[in-house]
């Protein structure tokens, strides 16, 4: 695999301006690592997004924060002429985290990102974005996003997992409707889809949707003070939020730590489920 170094962040505005103009290109996936050294956080921008996800102001970081220091070099990657599909026509079905032990705030870390595993799905084509946290020559935190390209698919891909338990709300989210605009502004993920009802609708949704992403990072901060410090949070999105909305948490103890569930408030529809498993 070819490596190739970034000495600043990505620019996101003309990666997305970029990605409405390009339809995708090839059948496979780049053979490439995107890595940027010495990367240093700031500390206004964890507050920040601790603020909209629900998170306390710590030198910790959240564990879902990296994904802020990765996201550039995933998008990045996925405008390349050589990456086979559209950017816009992804769909985002799950996400695996590893905090291998706690990141805190002064660490210098190295960011790495590269594409992997495309294969054929009941629904169209699946593929992994892996990205990880090196300080020196020690991982301290992966993710692994798994991707959905709609299409024509494979009758022999596995179905949809059972429902881990029916929905017993333990807290109710009150979602506002400029979330999506509020998490864009910490994230840089301004996905049309996430902004306005009117661009949403441009995509096929009502109305707009709430950052998977978002969603992942306050179901997380329900456990603050109860997480070991070396975990692996994993979610699968479901049905997406539309905004502004009210969505039923749920959450219990299992074997190897925690599971929990997000509901539509009303409705029998799932928007996540997540594991929670100590390493």
């Amino acid at each position: 695999m070819a490596v190739r170094e970034l000495s600043s962040a990505p620019n996101l505005a003309s990666l997305y301006s970029k990605a409405l103009l390009r339809r995708g290109g090839g059948s496979t996936l780049p053979d490439t690592e995107l890595v940027r050294p010495e990367v240093v956080v700031d500390p206004a921008h964890v507050a920040g997004y601790a603020e909209v996800c629900g998170f306390r102001y710590s030198d910790e970081l959240p564990a879902t924060y990296p994904h802020m220091l990765v996201f550039g070099l995933q998008m990045a990657l996925m405008t390349e002429p050589s990456f086979p599909f559209p950017l816009l026509g992804l769909v985002h079905v799950e996400n695996r985290i590893t905090q291998h032990r706690p990141l805190r705030l002064g660490e210098k870390f190295s960011a790495r990102v590269h594409a992997e595993n495309l294969r054929p799905h009941e629904k169209g084509q699946q593929l992994d974005m892996v990205s990880e946290l090196r300080v020196g020559e020690e991982t301290v935190w992966t993710e692994v996003s798994t991707y959905l390209r709609r299409g024509s698919g494979s009758s022999g891909s596995s179905g949809p997992r059972a429902q881990l338990t029916p929905p017993t709300p333990t807290a109710l989210w009150q979602v506002p409707g400029d979330i999506g605009r509020r998490y864009a502004e910490v994230s840089g993920d301004r996905n049309p889809i996430h902004l306005h009802p009117l661009t949403a609708r441009l995509f096929g949704f009502p109305k707009a949707i709430a950052h998977g992403m978002w969603t992942k990072a306050h179901a997380l901060a329900a456990f603050e003070g109860r997480l070991p410090s070396a975990f692996t949070v994993e979610v699968r999105f479901k049905q997406p939020v539309l905004l502004p909305a009210k969505a039923a948490f749920t959450s219990w103890h299992t074997d190897g730590g925690w599971a929990f569930e997000l509901w539509h408030a009303r409705k029998p529809k799932p928007h996540l489920d997540g594991v929670i498993s100590a390493l």
